[in-house]
């Protein structure tokens, strides 16, 4: 055999064998692969993209390699080839795989390229490189610069503490122990990033020069607190030692000598950080500072104050309470002590004062037949001028009434009737007077029809037409001051009674186009007491005397009306074009006769009289009623003969449609114009009533314009004073006219904003279009796009048209609500005339986003009377992103002031904030 055959025997025999033992390792260790003896494996080979590896043992004391000694012991080897040692390796899978490639070494090293995975015990790193020593159970994870030098498939480590991205990442499977630079890492509501971190088997790291922030753009916040050293908890909470703020990346003289950030994803209760501020008037102060109490799942409760260094303090205290599918409501008590000036001085005050708000809504899945509501609002007069957060509240000042309403209704299953309970509070903050109503009780019954048969056989029966409902109230009352509420007495000073009405209709069809309708109508008042009235001639004036006892005051009228339709079409002569298709004019006349007795007679009892002698030696009698001051009022005097006139039209028009060249479309010329009058033929004297008119037009989808108008039908004269008086002398029969305005006004209110003219903007647009493909030479544009704005590529924040600029629009609106009314003022004795007075109301708000994160608002009313901007308000406000400012002010009247706050958007740093307010306090007279 030549020496060249000697070789290729030698290397063939070497071959096989190895080949013969590569095939025993793999049938005594499946967890072996034949791919791991390849250099390179290309990156869409899946078969190569999961190699589990049992990991062996750390070296011993002695530094001798275990790696084979439990994965061997069965080989087909001798048994004395590799030696036997103790077992001290890990006990779970390492399971890895690697998009690119992956390579062993002999020195019992793994290299995995392209996007590597490692899995052991619960645990996960994802890395584009890394490197797994299999003798000191070690792993190395880093990322790799592509193409332009941008670092990718940075290393992500995953347990059960969290998910923690890092630059680079040393980890020990056995210790559990991990050394990390640059983590990022989400805690909370917060990121912590930066530094060099050590991770315990705890679960626990220890970070030095260190960042948090809440600011989401972690890779480059717009701020953070720079951490000397920090322990984190994860999930737990953070404890940091000294720490400086960082602000778009210049370091701030704000430090603290430790902090502590804690994390919790329960329901916890928790220190509420108060705000410092000062004031001119009650100086420094610490407000909103307390204690959270996290009581259940349904309720908590959050106790704060407010104390001032010159005397002034205050408490709060606030629940939310929520049951799912029952109800839902909120409570806010406040008290507040308020001192100004010094003590012994003519400027010294204290005043004290409280607010109660409470609301709370039923769901109705809880009970369809009783719901209980409330919407509860009551301060003392002087809690809102002595509020600061109630202080920079436009609302707040501008409202001169509050209410507040407690309800709750029960309605009979498969019944009628339902029951109530209310109790109603309005209070006058300009005069502190308040209205208590309580408890007011009522009773209703729907309509129901007591003479339909239950089985209806053959046609209906007139009677089955007669319907009737019931309804009755308990009210008592008091209208008195703030401070005399406690004081009143619930006999003398509260007003009460009972009322019930029943109303009985019947509506037939006459004549096929007459409806005919007949109604009764019965209400009774019942009064514990009456006031009686009686002239003293002695002291020249009117005594009352009240008298207890049980009285009823009941009335009842009939009336029966009549209404029908007519219309009307008119087609305009072909010679004024064809646009306008046809008019349409619908009129409906009612005519009514109503009457009733005169209640007022002596054998009701219901009237009474008394007389004295004036100064002119002249007898005068004054007729009053006993219970005119009665919560439910009294009766009206005289009979009642009274013959009503109503009429109301409708005008409408078609034309074609502009967009549709067969079809029409309906428009409202005037949507409803109405007069109504009557004439009471039992009265003595002033027969004629005034002449009630109305109209509503409607100008645009969204506006209307509606005014209605009084004419007053009588003349006047002077009586032997000099007053003017109406006497019976209508207007027509002195050549006057019909009648005469005497008030009349309208409202409306329209909101302009981008909206508005966008549809001219649509049709020029159009026009263009059409232009452009006129033109051979126009860049062609994509068919699909319209009108629709197109984001520029790489910024979403920019959009273009379809002519490829930029689309450059701020979002706007402005409302305007105006009112004007006339009526009677001065009378002029040369005319015999009420001279006309006007009274207007202009009030103006709007907002304006200059910006994607600048906005302005304000609110603003014009007093015509004074001439001048009665009341404004302002509000400026920045999204920095993680940041929020705010400005508020009022610049002119008697609630000049500002506020001024810049805070961080997460709630757990929501006390790392700035305030600064002024208000009238500070605005004070210097002598």
């Amino acid at each position: 055999m030549s020496k060249e055959s000697k070789k290729y025997a030698i290397l063939l025999s070497l071959l096989f064998s190895s080949l013969f033992v590569s095939l025993i390792a793999q049938d005594r260790h499946p967890s072996y692969s034949a791919a791991t003896s390849a250099d390179s494996t290309p990156a869409n080979d899946s078969s190569a993209t999961a190699l589990p590896l049992a990991v062996p043992a750390l070296p011993d004391s002695t530094g001798v390699d275990s790696l084979a000694a439990d994965s061997l012991s069965n080989d087909s080897l001798a048994t004395d080839s590799v030696p036997k040692k103790k077992k001290n390796g890990l006990t779970s899978v390492v399971d890895y795989q690697a998009n690119d490639s992956i390579v062993f070494t002999n020195g019992n090293e793994v290299y995995m390229y392209g996007k590597g995975v490692v899995q052991f015990d619960g645990m996960e790193l994802n890395a584009d490189q890394i490197e797994m020593n299999m003798d000191s159970s070690q792993v190395y994870a880093v990322g790799r610069p592509d193409t332009v030098g941008d670092i990718v498939g940075r290393p992500v480590f995953k347990d059960k503490s969290g998910e923690y991205e890092s630059e680079t990442m040393h980890y020990n499977f056995k210790t559990k122990k991990g050394y990390i630079t640059n983590i990022v890492t989400q805690q909370g509501e917060g990121y912590l990033t930066g530094g060099q971190t050590k991770k315990m088997d705890n679960d626990e790291f220890y970070m030095k020069d260190g960042k948090y922030t809440t600011c989401d753009n972690h890779e480059h916040p717009h701020f953070y607190l720079q951490l000397t050293q920090a322990k984190v908890r994860p999930k737990k909470n953070i404890v940091t030692g000294p720490a400086y703020m960082v602000l778009a990346d210049v370091p701030l003289p704000l430090a603290i000598p430790f902090g502590f950030f804690p994390f919790t994803e329960k329901y916890s209760s928790g220190i509420i950080m108060p705000t410092f501020g000062d004031e001119l008037e009650r100086g420094y102060y610490l407000r909103d500072g307390g204690y959270y109490f996290a009581i259940n799942d349904y309720v908590d409760l959050a106790l704060t104050g407010e104390i001032y260094t010159k005397g002034s303090w205050g408490v709060n205290a606030r629940s939310a309470y929520i049951k799912r599918y029952k109800y839902s409501g909120n409570v806010d008590l406040s008290f507040i002590t308020t001192i100004t000036g010094d003590k012994g001085l003519p400027d010294y005050s204290k005043m004290k004062n409280f607010k109660v708000a409470w609301t709370h809504t039923q769901d109705t899945k809880n009970n369809p037949n009783m719901s209980l509501s409330a919407s509860v609002n009551y301060t003392t007069s002087g809690y809102t001028r002595n509020d600061l957060n109630s202080y920079y509240n436009a609302n707040a000042f501008t409202e001169n009434t509050k209410s507040s309403t407690v309800n709750m209704t029960y309605r009979v299953p498969n019944s009628p009737w339902s029951f109530s309970a209310t109790a109603n509070v309005t209070q006058r903050t300009q005069d502190s007077t308040l209205n208590v109503s309580f408890p007011n009780l009522t009773i209703s019954m729907g309509q129901v029809y007591p003479f339909k048969r239950k089985t209806v056989v053959g046609n209906e029966r007139w009677y089955e037409r007669i319907q009737l409902s019931y309804s009755g109230r308990f009210q008592n009352s008091i209208l008195t001051k703030q401070d005399q509420i406690l004081k009143s007495n619930l006999i003398k000073d509260w007003r009460n009674g009972m009322y019930h009405n029943i109303p009985i209709s019947a509506t037939f069809n006459l004549f096929k186009y007459l409806n005919l309708t007949a109604s009764f109508n019965f209400t009774d008042r019942m009064y514990s007491n009456k006031v009686m009235q009686d002239w003293d001639t002695q002291q020249a004036r009117v005594v009352r005397d009240t008298v207890y006892g049980f009285y009823n005051v009941y009335n009842y009228y009939g009336s029966l009306s009549a209404d029908t339709k007519l219309y009307g079409f008119y087609t305009p002569w072909k010679i004024f074009g064809d646009k306008v298709q046809a008019i349409r004019h619908i009129f409906t006349p009612t005519i009514s006769f109503s009457a009733a007795p005169d209640f007022s007679a002596p054998r009701y009892g219901f009237w009474d009289s008394y007389s004295y002698v004036n100064e002119y030696g002249e007898t005068v009698t004054t007729k009053y009623s006993p219970f005119s001051n009665g919560v439910y009022g009294t009766v009206s005097q005289g009979r009642q003969g009274t013959v009503s006139f109503a009429v109301s039209n409708n005008l409408e028009m078609k034309v074609k449609s502009d967009r549709d060249s067969t079809g029409v479309r309906k428009i409202s010329l005037i949507e409803n114009l109405s007069a109504n009058m009557s004439y009471n033929m039992a009265a003595d004297s002033m027969k004629w009533s005034n002449l009630n008119t109305s109209i509503l037009i409607k100008l645009t989808k969204n506006f209307n314009l509606q005014m209605s108008a009084v004419w007053d039908t009588y003349t006047y004269q002077l009586d032997r004073y000099g007053n003017p008086v109406r006497v019976n002398k209508p207007r027509w029969t002195v050549g006057k006219g019909i009648g005469r305005l005497s008030s009349t006004g309208t409202s409306f209110s329209y909101t302009f904003n981008n909206d508005t003219f966008k549809k001219k903007d649509k049709d020029s647009d159009s026009k263009n279009t059409q232009q452009q493909r006129q033109q051979p030479n126009a860049l062609p544009t994509d068919p699909n796009s319209g009108d629709e704005e197109e984001e520029a590529p790489g910024d979403s924040d920019v959009q273009f048209g379809p002519d490829g600029y930029s689309i450059w629009e701020i979002p706007w609106s402005l409302s305007i609500n105006y009112s004007v009314n006339y009526g009677y003022g001065t009378f002029n004795k040369k005319k015999m005339e009420y001279n006309g007075r006007f009274t207007q109301n202009l009030s103006l708000s709007g907002n304006i986003n200059l910006t994607k994160n600048w906005s302005f608002n304000f609110s603003a009313s014009y007093d015509f009377n004074a001439k001048k901007i009665a009341y404004m308000n302002c509000n400026v406000t920045r999204d920095m992103h993680c940041w929020s400012m705010s400005a508020s002010f009022v610049p002119v009247g008697p609630y000049k002031s500002y506020n001024f706050h810049i805070s961080v958007k997460s709630s757990l740093l929501q006390d790392l904030k700035y305030d600064k307010h002024g208000n009238s306090y500070n605005s004070l007279d210097w002598y």
